[in-house]
């Protein structure tokens, strides 16, 4: 008998998904960074057994839109609401059960099983633990209830086995070799995007969006493109910082990054381009990956 299903992860922002799913999978898939709405695209990971296969689905955070790219993330989560075998709704010790209800009353009426995940629970007490487990336990009494710590790995092997205990049987989604869906640019270009987050406040990493213009493999060493699209004229002089210093910090820490992902050496080139508000045009946000 072989099983296997899609596991979809949803929640608000900074409640760390991408941190749990990245550990699920064993492989850093997902940006992490202590910033709101880093994750931008549907991103699965592929865990596979002999006779299982869980494919997890990492999810933007539930927002408020404001620009179309983020109606576009949320698109990314809704679908995760309809096709998931198995909902990881991921909550922390810190927000309040009853911040986005109409997203809450979803998961309750969902018709695939619910486990919901209290996470970061190595920085909160047993007594507020148990109040938690106490309020969600009434907001939602089909789903099983499981305080983990994503980042220290409290519980993670009790959620692996009681998501593979769930798992429905059926075929496998992907070649059992299978990692991710996304291909090695898209990876690269999250890695730039992760640094942009890193490195720079405000509004300048939510305005920024990388594009892989070449890729090209050689024996030796892979050679990359990229164009870094700001909206705004000084958004791309903060980018670039005085004399190039703020991008080739950016370029050097991205390098490194994208070596040891590729395992090879790497040559990249960054580029700024200025495409006024790209985050409401629909065709830029299809060339970037999003569906418009």
């Amino acid at each position: 008998m072989h099983k296997s299903g899609f596991v979809n992860i949803v929640g608000n922002p900074n409640v760390g998904k991408s941190t749990l799913m990245n550990q699920l999978v064993g492989e850093r898939l997902s940006i992490i960074t202590s910033k709101a709405q880093t994750t931008r695209h549907r991103i699965m990971g592929i865990v596979n057994g002999d006779d299982f296969q869980i494919v997890y689905s990492d999810t933007p955070g539930i927002l408020r839109p404001n620009y179309k790219l983020q109606e576009s993330m949320l698109r990314f989560v809704d679908t995760a609401f309809v096709d998931a075998d198995i909902m990881l709704y991921v909550t922390d010790v810190v927000e309040t059960s009853d911040k986005n209800a109409a997203y809450i009353e979803k998961v309750q009426k969902s018709e695939v099983p619910v486990l919901l995940l209290i996470n970061k629970i190595d920085l909160c007490s047993t007594e507020q633990l148990e109040k938690l487990v106490e309020e969600w336990h009434k907001l939602l009494p089909n789903a099983e209830i499981l305080p983990v710590s994503a980042l220290e790995k409290v519980n993670l092997g009790m959620l692996f086995d009681k998501i593979l205990s769930l798992l429905p049987e059926g075929p496998e989604y992907y070649p059992k070799d299978a990692l991710t869906d996304k291909n090695e640019r898209f990876f690269v270009s999250e890695i730039i995007r992760e640094k942009v987050f890193l490195n720079y406040q405000r509004e300048i990493p939510y305005s920024v969006e990388v594009a892989i213009e070449a890729f090209k493999e050689e024996e030796k060493i892979t050679r990359i493109s990229a164009v870094l699209f700001v909206e705004r004229p000084t958004q791309k002089g903060i980018l670039i910082g005085h004399k190039g210093t703020m991008l080739k910090k950016v370029g050097t820490e991205a390098r490194k990054d994208i070596e040891a992902f590729l395992e090879k050496k790497v040559f990249l080139e960054m580029f700024v381009k200025v495409k006024k508000d790209w985050r409401d045009e629909s065709f830029m946000l299809r060339s970037f990956g999003y569906d418009q």
